[in-house]
This record gives structure tokens, C-alpha cells and sequence, in this order.
């Protein structure tokens, strides 16, 4: 084979070079357009991404403003309750105050009067005790004054005793009669009787049955100084009081009288019994 019929088999690789090189050429331009597009894909896909995301913005802000406004909204319901509570305190402070005062101005009162009571009651016992020891430096007269009308030396000893329950029952006159009171300020007429009977030792009943037979019955028209007088039944007798001679007796009567002495011809006993 000659050189020059070489020649075409020599060529064929030139052949392929420019196919490669148009290839190369077409593929360059492809992804040249590739590029391009590319690098014009964002211009489009811009709008998209931001009108995906606003929403979720949107409601961010939403919520976050929600929970500013209702922390705002529990922060004035926590100041004016406290301003409440800070008025009912100062309210009730106030009124705390008053009702204290008040208590001071009832309870000051209260202890003045006790007190004006207490140097009443004192002044009055002390113008008591004057005539009640006159009345016991003077029993010795009084016995010799009243023995001298008994009709026996028994007679004599009892009235010196019966000088003295009248002297105690005298000191009473004026006192106060209270349903079951047995002195010192005020009685009734049981109690009266039976603590002037216990100056002489004498120990009665308590109240006004058990008294109307304590003694001796002796008649009304045959009375004593000293003797216990006694209105109902012998045993059932509803009031007591003493003897203290020229037709009168003291007695604790009734709440409105008080301790006196009265005629007996104007309330007649219906008994008497002589215990000394």
C-alpha cells in the first residue's frame, strides 16, 4: 500500500474531532442555557417563597400581641384588686378604731358608776353603823325597860334578846325587798326574821312555813316583844314579821315598801309563836 492511500485512514480521526468539537460545542450551549435559566430561576421563585412565609409572620405577631394585651389586661385586674383589698383593709381599720373607742367610753362609764355605787353603798352602811351602836351601848336600858312589864324572871332574860332583834331590825328600816335576798342591803321577809333571830343566837327555818311554827303558838291578843308574827296557816304561812310593841311590827312588806314598820291594826296577823 502506498503512503498517500494511507492518507484517508490518517484523516478519519480529524473526522471525529469535529464531531466532538460540535458536540462539545451543542452541550456547551445547552448547559449554557441551563445556566441561564438557573440564574433566572430565583428571579421567579422570589414572590413565591415571601407570599409563603407571610402567614406565618403574620400570625406570630398575632399571637405575640394577644399575650401582651391579656398580661396587660391581668395586670390592671391585679392593681384594682389590691386597691380593693387596700380599701376594705383601711375601711375595717377605721371602724376598728371606732368600735374600740367606743368600748373605752362604755366601759369607763360603766366603772364610774360602780364607783358612784360602791361610795353610796359604803355611805350608807357607815349611816347605819352610828345608830346600830347607839342602839347596843342603850340595850342595857332598853332590857331593864321592857323586863319591867314581864310577869317572870324567864320572861326578863328573853327580853333582853328580844331588845336586840329589835335593835338589828330597826338598823334595817329602808332597805330594799328582793325575793330571796338575805341582807345585808336588801330582804325578804323570811330572810329578814330569820338574820335578826341569829344576833341572839337563835337558829330558824329559812322561810315563812317552817317559821310559823319555830316557837311556841301564843295569841295575837297576848303578844310579846319579840314575837314572830305570821299571816296564813300555822305551817302554811305565806309572811312573817316581828313584834316590836305598841300594836306595831317591822317587817320586810313588799317591793314597794321596802323594810317599815306598820300598825298591826291595819294588817292583823293571823298568828304568832314566841321563840325567846
Amino acid at each position: 500500500m502506498s503512503h498517500t492511500a494511507q492518507i484517508p485512514s490518517h484523516r478519519k480521526p480529524r473526522s471525529n474531532a469535529s464531531k466532538l468539537s460540535l458536540r462539545a460545542g451543542v452541550a456547551g450551549g445547552v448547559l449554557s442555557t441551563i445556566a441561564v435559566a438557573g440564574a433566572a430561576a430565583p428571579a421567579f421563585a422570589d414572590p413565591v417563597t415571601q407570599t409563603m412565609e407571610m402567614p406565618t409572620l403574620t400570625s406570630g405577631l398575632s399571637a405575640s400581641l394577644t399575650e401582651s394585651a391579656e398580661a396587660t389586661r391581668q395586670a390592671a385586674l391585679d392593681l384594682e384588686l389590691q386597691a380593693q383589698e387596700d380599701a376594705a383593709a383601711a375601711k375595717a381599720e377605721v371602724a376598728a378604731k371606732k368600735a374600740k373607742a367606743e368600748a373605752d367610753r362604755k366601759a369607763e362609764a360603766k366603772e364610774k358608776a360602780e364607783a358612784k355605787e360602791r361610795a353610796d353603798a359604803a355611805k350608807e352602811r357607815a349611816s347605819r353603823e352610828a345608830p346600830r351602836t347607839s342602839l347596843s351601848a342603850n340595850s342595857s336600858a332598853a332590857d331593864s325597860s321592857v323586863g319591867a312589864s314581864s310577869n317572870s324572871s324567864s320572861s326578863s332574860s328573853a327580853t333582853g334578846s328580844a331588845a336586840t332583834v329589835v335593835a338589828f331590825l330597826k338598823a334595817q328600816v329602808g332597805d330594799a325587798y328582793v325575793m330571796g335576798g338575805t341582807g345585808p342591803n336588801s330582804w325578804d321577809c323570811s330572810g329578814l326574821v330569820q338574820a335578826a333571830f341569829r344576833t341572839v343566837g337563835v337558829d330558824l327555818p329559812r322561810v315563812s312555813q317552817d317559821q310559823s311554827t319555830a316557837g311556841t303558838q301564843v295569841g295575837t291578843s297576848n303578844l310579846q316583844i319579840g314575837d314572830i308574827l305570821y299571816w296564813g296557816g300555822a305551817g302554811s304561812a305565806y309572811h312573817t314579821g316581828v313584834y316590836i310593841g305598841d300594836g306595831q311590827y317591822l317587817d320586810a312588806a313588799n317591793p314597794s315598801k321596802g323594810v317599815v314598820i306598820q300598825d298591826l291594826s291595819g294588817y292583823p296577823a293571823d298568828g304568832a309563836v314566841r321563840v325567846l
